[in-house]
């Protein structure tokens, strides 16, 4: 197969969040067609700038490469990394590859027949638990999960303490003292609100405090670690390729590795990044995982048993850009057993 043309588009979000730097960082949908009418789909992120970067300078590298096996596509990775360096290496350059590379994979997929978690090895966890993200509590319990990520107070003062611990003993009592329950900080802490939130929680069995510092902060970061056990510390959802997360490791900044599959390089470099998590005895569970692209990736690989799910998604009035993608049941997830990602793409929000 010699690909024939590859074309992005930024999709018509109906939701798209306020604000210019949330709007271009939404998800693009990324098309790869080839010489034999096989074709592919994927998702990046990067909003309308990633468009241009995959329609322009990606196009013109791909157009007549050769797409056989998987070493080929690791090879076009390399390819469209080499060939980006001078304005890329993080950020929306590569979340423009990540689309392109699992459109890649999705294209082979479809040619050979196969999901792609088979092209990955084979499938080692035929359902995957799955984890709501959100404050719909009684709702997610009643849908058969025993997992929740919870926001917390946006800061460090009395208030944003006693929201958290608020959030937390709520989640603990819907989800009971065997639910896994998180927090999801998203940047807002500093060192000092970290330890003092750790210390407000103490007794309620958080497993996880995902995002606390900026990920520039990595020392800051690696020093706090022990002062909030046990909760570990979780993210990566803003580092890019196995080179960020090697900066990561060296620094000891994280408990639990969180790379996006569609903004990370795709699965292409996630393979590389759980490589380098592994020889670091770090566990990994992929940011928005639940959703397609993670789902296969989880369940082919050594990643934990675990994957983040947005239940309000599936909630009307939503934006359903993909269609067939699976919803958790009794609190798992089951990747489906069709070609590549097996996933459809609903063209009218195109």
């Amino acid at each position: 197969m010699r690909i024939t043309d590859v074309r992005a588009v930024y999709p018509k979000w109906t939701r798209r969040p306020k604000g210019a730097w949330q709007s271009h960082f939404w998800q693009i949908v990324v098309r790869v067609e080839t010489d034999t009418g096989a074709w592919g789909l994927g998702y990046g992120g990067g909003g309308a700038p990633s468009c241009q970067i995959v329609n322009s300078h990606l196009r013109e590298l791909l157009l007549g490469r050769v797409v056989e096996s998987t070493d080929d596509v690791r090879g076009l990775w390399d390819l469209m990394y080499a060939r980006s360096l001078p304005y890329g290496r993080k950020g929306i350059p590569v979340m423009a590859i990540s689309g392109v590379d699992l459109a890649l994979w999705d294209l082979l997929g479809r040619a050979r027949g196969e999901p792609v978690y088979e092209l990955l090895g084979g499938i080692r966890k035929r359902k995957v638990r799955a984890y709501a993200t959100g404050m719909n509590m009684e709702r997610y319990r009643d849908m058969g999960y025993t997992a929740n990520k919870f926001a917390p107070g946006r800061g460090g003062t009395e208030e944003d303490v006693r929201k958290t611990v608020a959030a937390a003993a709520r989640s603990r009592s819907v989800f009971g003292e065997d639910g896994l329950i998180m927090t999801d900080c998203y940047m807002a802490w500093d060192a000092a609100a970290t330890v003092r939130m750790a210390e407000a929680v103490a007794g309620l069995d958080v497993y996880w405090f995902e995002d606390i510092l900026t990920p520039d902060l990595l020392r800051e970061q690696a020093a706090v670690r022990p002062l909030i056990k046990p909760i570990n510390v979780a993210g990566g959802e803003h580092e890019f390729t196995r080179f960020g997360f090697e900066a990561v490791a060296e620094a000891g900044a994280l408990d639990i590795w969180q790379p996006d599959i569609t903004w990370c390089g795709g699965i292409t470099e996630g393979l590389r990044i759980l490589d380098l998590a592994k020889s670091h005895g770090a566990p990994v569970a992929p940011h928005r995982g639940g959703e397609i692209w993670g789902l296969h990736f989880i369940a082919a690989t050594d990643c934990d048993d675990l994957a983040e799910t947005h239940p309000e998604r599936w909630t009307p009035p939503t934006d359903e850009l993909w269609l067939g993608e699976p919803r958790a049941v009794d609190g798992y997830l089951t990747p489906p057993d069709r070609p590549g990602f097996g996933v459809d793409l609903n063209e009218a929000m195109l």
